[in-house]
């Protein structure tokens, strides 16, 4: 017997190492950043059809932007190029074995691969992941300057946009800045915002209950990542001591994690990364976790561009609840220049899940070319 199920054969691969300009210097409880040197994947049928995808490492959290392009053209190539795209499962269940870790290459894969099957059926990529429940999402920007006035004036400019959901960055300076930092918001604006505290690791166990403490004060939704990801029993003994519901980022990586951090009821919770989880595959089930074990979701995400913060966009959109949000800010607010053919859409704060076959935006050749620092294939 004949088969006669349909191919999409993957004729080459482009891998683009891209140095995106930023706004400012971002301060974080684990170290600053300042350049978004992140990778851009380029899937290409045979018949021409691309599919695109991201991946963004950051030193401090993940790994190098080098160390992702170097998987990505060295390891991962010889088995994506002449294999068949529809074979989404299987492929990325190679490249499991073919290298270990690499979250942010294989989500970058599994995007672009997922990308190209969705523009072959003409259908957009949430489809592919059991269909749209929302395709509005609210926006959280995150409030990261070291100079205070910087954070306001931004934060005035969101409010004008729509956008009144802040995460803001605590723990890179002293106590006493933060404190002053809150202080500020709650005194500009109010009630009328949504204020959420992310520490990315940058308090020591011995005094980080007291500290956050404090900060409740503040009405904050919810409180992230306050002590380093190693430390699981400082971080459940704050998530039961506190009102405000703590929220594990660092400490959850893999779907594994995730049902460490259930059974152990380590945060109230989770904050799910494509890029940390290594695609849509493993985000997802991480997702199911959570859900099962009643711990909350919120859209996560790195120094992102317009490629990676539209396939977290299509993660959220396939989730039952996404009452926290997401921050897919970074390529609309943060970066000064994309590489997509028209801007990441959000309106009135929240972002708009395209409805377009793929990802739903084009990247456009020209801009990519632009920003490239090598490409390879």
């Amino acid at each position: 017997m004949t088969d006669t199920s349909p191919t999409l054969p993957i004729g080459g691969l482009r891998v683009h190492l891209v140095d995106l300009p930023v706004r400012s210097v971002r301060k974080h409880g684990i170290g600053s950043f300042s350049r978004a040197l992140n990778v851009i994947v380029e899937l290409r049928a045979e018949g021409g059809l691309v599919g695109w995808g991201e991946a963004c490492p950051w030193p401090a959290f993940t790994g190098t932007a080098e160390a992702a392009a170097a998987a990505l053209d060295i390891h991962f190539r010889p088995h994506l190029v002449g294999a068949d795209g529809f074979c989404t499962a299987a492929l990325m269940a190679r490249l499991d074995k073919v290298a270990v870790g690499a979250t942010e290459a294989k989500a970058a894969v599994e995007t672009a691969l997922l990308d190209l099957k969705a523009k072959a059926l003409g259908v957009p990529l949430y489809d592919l992941l059991g269909g749209a429940r929302c395709r509005r999402i609210p926006l959280s920007v995150s409030l990261a300057d070291s100079e205070l006035d910087k954070d306001l004036a931004l934060a005035e400019a969101c409010l004008a946009d729509g956008i009144k959901i802040f995460k803001v960055k605590t723990g890179f300076a002293d106590h006493s800045f933060d404190i002053e930092r809150l202080e500020a918001l709650r005194h500009r604006f109010g009630m009328k915002i949504d204020l959420r505290i992310d520490y990315n690791q940058g308090l020591h166990p011995s005094d980080a209950l007291a500290k956050v403490r404090d900060l409740e004060a503040f009405r904050p939704s919810f409180i992230e990542q306050p002590v380093p990801a190693a430390q699981r029993e400082a971080l459940a003994a704050i998530a039961r001591a506190l009102d405000t519901p703590i929220m594990a980022d660092e400490s959850v990586f893999s779907p594994e994690d995730a049902l460490r951090a259930a059974k152990d009821r380590i945060a109230d919770l989770f904050s799910v990364k494509l890029q940390k989880a290594g695609g849509f595959t493993r985000a997802l089930e991480i997702a199911a976790i959570a859900q099962a074990a009643g711990i909350g979701l919120y859209g996560g995400s790195m120094f992102e561009a317009g490629v990676a913060n539209l396939a977290g966009a299509h993660m959220m959109a396939v989730l039952p609840e996404a009452r926290y949000g997401c921050e897919y800010y970074t390529a609309s607010r943060y970066l000064t220049a994309d590489i997509l053919t028209a801007a990441f859409p959000i309106e009135a704060g929240e972002v708009v899940v395209p409805a377009a076959p793929g990802l739903g935006i084009e990247v456009d050749p020209d801009r990519l070319a632009h920003h490239s620092l090598e490409s390879r294939g």
